[in-house]
């Protein structure tokens, strides 16, 4: 018989994690990409660059650095377990920080082009009428732009289910704490569990498959709105 208990401790994991990454990414992608719609600034295209390096990089050689600069053995490790007790490697604070950075871009550039695609009219009657930079970016651009966010926090979501490589360098594979189902899912195929890898994966496709949908009729309901 096999043990059903650790498939959903995985399941739970990820999606614990998946959810934790949309709620980061959307309290600091969002900032990111609202300066890059409307910057004018000179280091624009360099922060546009390294915000787009996690989709060139192979998430293993993120999960890499994320060791080195916050692993035990350096300042900003020692600082934060230390100072705030967090410890960043083998934590699912770790994992979510490594989540983070390699879903940073699937965020940012949906949300920035949603941005950008608010006319311009909105922006300077909300100004015109006394609103802040802060009242404009909540009342006039994200509700306009809420169609992209939809598909950033989708895009997230599903990336950060599924990562593996991120997970297994910063967090291993501890059972309620790092083990995803991407790790379950490997963990199974390598014992030969072949059944239960197939109830890991189904899980995995099939939550992709909601999200996709989800996407596309956010995507056709909007344009009937037009």
């Amino acid at each position: 018989m096999i043990d059903h208990e650790p498939l959903w401790i995985a399941l739970a994991v990820s999606f614990r994690l998946a959810f934790s990454t949309v709620l980061v990414l959307f309290c600091f992608g969002v900032p990111v990409a609202y300066w890059l719609a409307f910057t004018k600034s000179r280091l624009k295209p360099l922060l546009e660059s390294i915000v787009s390096v996690p989709i060139a990089l192979p998430p293993t050689v993120i999960g890499f650095y994320v060791l080195l600069c916050f692993g035990r053995e350096s300042l900003i490790g020692t600082w934060f377990s230390e100072t705030l007790g967090v410890e960043l490697v083998f934590s699912f604070w770790g994992i979510l920080l490594g989540s983070a950075l390699y879903c940073l871009p699937f965020m940012v550039q949906p949300v920035k082009t949603g941005l950008e695609s608010v006319p311009k009219e909105c922006v300077e009657s909300a100004r015109l009428d006394g609103a802040s930079v802060l009242q404009v970016l909540w009342r006039v651009l994200l509700p306009l732009s809420r169609r992209s966010i939809v598909v950033g926090a989708a895009l997230t979501f599903v990336h950060a289910l599924g990562e593996f490589g991120i997970v297994m360098m910063i967090g291993g594979s501890i059972e309620g704490e790092t083990r995803t189902a991407s790790i379950a899912l490997y963990d199974a195929v390598q014992a030969l569990k072949i059944a239960e890898a197939h109830r890991i994966a189904l899980v995995i496709l099939a939550v992709a498959l909601f999200v996709s949908l989800v996407i596309f009729w956010h995507q056709r309901s909007t344009e009937a709105e037009k």
